[in-house]
């Protein structure tokens, strides 16, 4: 009898071994060819794709960096001491407009050319940024994610009954994806400096999404729209649900009030059943990684590995069938974005931390 149950925990423990360096070389290998393929050492800056001709622009845009940041943030975590955020923090400064109302993070290059400024790409940098700051308690990026939070509240109005627009300037639209990420935002600063002013916004905002944006299966709509008498945009994507999920989790943690992990676990049902078809989940590399981060902050809670184990399977199914054996990047098309190749970096460092 001891025996068996002795064999049966060496084989789980092997098997979570084997899992985690399997993510651990595939996210290393995806940083590898991001060096390679699409950075510039003379200019700190990356670019769109592996192909030159398919480009719009000599660099990227900020939201191939959106992504970059947050898996660079947990390559550190995966691998403490290692230094992988510098060369992507630089690459984002030079993005950084100043120009009122409040500084904030253009979409391209500022030297190059300037751009506008979407509310979402500068959520996704402070979000990055604070969840460095509680790694590594580095004051500049409590200092930047605050920056980035005055910047997006200069897009909050009443218009519609509240909500961020998506872009600066832009008074068509009120996205999930500004409100989400800017829910998490508010929280995070909760969370750092206890400051009941960004917890308040966070239930502006959270309450908000749930009223205009939910619909009933627990998954997100992508917009609303002021100026068309509040039509809604009936779209569906996996992040936008990931961080109402995420937010959820959030709020259960620091309120303790049941119904936010019951609207959690509501969100991650209606996810799998929207999105996960054969053993794939049904939305691009970036967004899935951010219903990722949803999940793993539920599975934190309520120990369900189930949507865990099932992004597993489509994570694995992404490295055997979207993989090009000779750049070890990922994707359809013979052209590799940035976006892409960061947003299953982070898919497969988060996995490989799971304990």
């Amino acid at each position: 009898m001891y025996r068996s149950v002795w064999l049966t925990v060496a084989y789980i423990l092997f098997a979570t071994t084997s899992f985690a360096q399997r993510n651990a070389q595939r996210a290393g290998l995806l940083q590898a060819a991001v060096d390679k393929h699409l950075y510039e050492p003379g200019t700190g800056l990356y670019i769109q794709t592996s192909d030159p001709a398919k480009n719009h622009n000599p660099h990227a845009d900020l939201w191939g960096l959106c992504a970059l940041v947050q898996a660079a943030n947990e390559m550190e975590r995966l691998h403490p001491g290692k230094a992988y955020l510098k060369p992507v923090v630089r690459a984002i400064d030079q993005y950084y407009d100043p120009i009122p109302p409040a500084p904030g993070y253009a979409s391209y290059v500022v030297k190059e050319r300037r751009e506008d400024r979407y509310y979402d790409d500068n959520q996704w940098i402070g979000i990055a940024y604070l969840d460095a700051f509680a790694r590594t308690r580095q004051q500049l990026y409590l200092d930047k994610g605050t920056e980035i939070y005055r910047f997006m509240m200069t897009g909050y109005d009443t218009v519609s009954g509240g909500g961020l627009y998506w872009k600066e300037g832009d008074k068509t639209t009120k996205n999930t994806c500004s409100n989400g990420p800017g829910i998490l935002l508010a929280l995070q600063l909760y969370e750092a400096t206890h400051r009941k002013s960004y917890l308040d916004t966070a239930l502006l905002l959270y309450h908000w999404t749930n009223k205009h944006l939910r619909n009933a299966n627990g998954v997100f709509w992508d917009a609303i729209k002021p100026q068309e008498n509040n039509r809604i945009d009936s779209a569906t994507y996996t992040y936008n649900s990931g961080t109402m999920l995420e937010a959820n989790v959030k709020l259960y943690r620091i309120t303790k009030q049941p119904q936010y992990l019951k609207e959690a676990q509501q969100i991650a049902a209606g996810t799998l059943q929207r999105f996960y078809r054969d053993g794939r989940f049904h939305s691009s590399y970036w967004f899935n990684a951010v219903l990722l981060r949803g999940y793993l902050a539920l599975y934190r809670e309520d120990k369900d590995r189930r949507y865990v184990d099932a992004m597993q399977a489509y994570a694995d199914k992404v490295w055997e069938e979207d993989r090009d054996a000779g750049s070890n990047m990922l994707g359809k098309r013979p052209e590799k974005e940035l976006l892409g190749q960061a947003g299953m970096m982070e898919i497969y460092a988060r996995l490989a931390a799971l304990k």
